[in-house]
């Protein structure tokens, strides 16, 4: 397998599902949930030569602001790529730590985002799922096992491949079993127990132990013999965790903890007019732990930062200058009828200054949008209108502002 670096960020351009296969098998897929038989590819060249500075500029094109975000995941995400070639190499730390990341921030600022742009990047298959689809061994729910299957699967079957991808899990928060979470039943904490192994160093059957279509599958194969089989299972060890959550009440429990200290200290002033950022920048294990996750759980979690809430500004600047705005998919929506949309800044500015009133981040101004150019979308396909600009008065009073454009298009 092999894994290159391109400028672009392109996901083709750097091939993350068929680096290092030759041309002749890349249309080879895993058949779920069975296994893929193809002829041995040559023994793989795993090449990593970002640094963290490229990482993080590389983010700056899609994710706006989160610049302490941005350099905390870039610096993790080379130190752990860094020792995956060093590792392959023959050259292994003997007593590296995987760089685990747990990303803290309200809903709508960025962090998925982030995640898989830095995954484009590196060139890694990348998986994302939510915690709360799975349960505990033994009840109804999805297995975490699945989680590195679904790496596979994303990998091409390439197993080596899948080894040195990331796993990403999102609303961990929600597997907190007490504490200001509001808590979530005993699963939430058998679910941590049995991501514990994975985050460091297990192995996962290629076929669910469940699955009896796979199993038969894989012995049919076994059987078969000819060509060279995937591996049976599949190593944890390289596979970079990263957890995320919006972890609501967690600020509460810092500040509670930093005004306990500060009464303990004579003559420190008492700070609780402190910001959300602030308290969640001065995070401990013990929150953590008093918010309802397990020690040990957290404890293959060492890097740790916060995603602060989206201004006004912010929220302006995201659909202004980010490669991936919102503002294109309209623009391309009214371009396939042969319509112009210009976006204007008073525009911009006013999706944004409502946007922010949803409170759900960058996620607000979908809403907002779908709400403003609903009509518009139903009837300038079909009108003589060709061009249009969305304006501060477009935003404020779309209805208007259509009938306007309908009837000077008719003149």
């Amino acid at each position: 397998m092999a894994i290159s670096n391109h400028p672009s960020g392109h996901p083709d351009a750097l091939g993350p599902v068929t680096a290092g296969v030759p041309k002749k098998l890349r249309s080879t897929r895993l058949s779920k949930p069975g296994v893929v038989e193809f002829a041995a590819p040559p023994k793989p060249e795993f090449s990593f030569n970002l640094k963290p500075a490229d990482i993080a500029k590389h983010l700056n094109r899609f994710v706006i602001g989160q610049r302490e975000a941005k350099k905390v995941l870039s610096v993790a995400l080379c130190d752990h790529f860094q020792h995956v070639r060093m590792t392959l190499e023959g050259n292994a730390a003997p007593f590296y730590q995987k760089q685990n990341v747990l990303l803290l921030g309200p809903t709508g600022v960025g962090k998925t985002h982030l995640i898989r742009s830095a995954a484009e990047l590196i060139g890694v298959p990348f998986v994302k799922a939510d915690a709360t689809k799975f349960s505990e061994t033994g009840y109804v729910g999805g297995d975490v096992d699945d989680l590195v299957r679904d790496l596979l699967r994303r990998a091409g079957g390439d197993v080596k491949r899948a080894e040195h991808g990331i796993i990403y899990l999102d609303e961990v928060d929600k597997l907190a079993t007490r504490g200001e979470s509001g808590g979530r039943d005993v699963s939430g904490r058998g679910v941590q127990t049995n991501l514990l192994k994975l985050m460091e160093d297990g192995d996962v059957p290629v076929v669910s132990p469940n699955d009896m279509t796979g199993q038969l599958q894989s012995a049919m194969s076994a059987m078969r013999g000819g060509g060279a089989l995937q591996p049976e299972t599949i190593n944890t060890r390289h596979i970079l965790f990263i957890v995320s959550g919006a972890f609501s009440g967690i600020a509460e429990i810092i500040r509670q903890r930093l005004e306990s200290m500060r009464s303990a200290e004579r003559g420190v002033r008492n700070k609780s007019g402190e910001s959300v950022d602030s308290l969640l920048a001065q995070l401990s294990t013990a929150d953590l732990i008093h918010f309802g996750l397990e020690p040990e759980f957290i404890g293959r979690l060492p890097v740790r930062v916060a995603c602060h809430g989206l201004s006004t500004d912010d929220l302006f600047n995201v659909l202004r200058k980010s490669e991936s705005s919102l503002i294109h998919q309209y623009e391309r929506a009214f371009a396939a009828y042969g319509i112009k949309c210009e976006f204007k800044d008073d525009g911009l500015r006013r999706l944004a200054e409502l946007a922010s009133t949803e409170h759900t981040g960058a996620r607000g101004l979908m809403t907002i949008c779908e709400g403003v150019f609903r009509d518009l979308k139903f009837q300038l396909p079909g009108s003589k209108v060709k061009r249009f600009a969305v304006t501060a008065k477009l935003v404020d009073a779309p209805a208007l502002e259509l009938r306007r454009l309908l009837a000077s298009a008719r003149r």
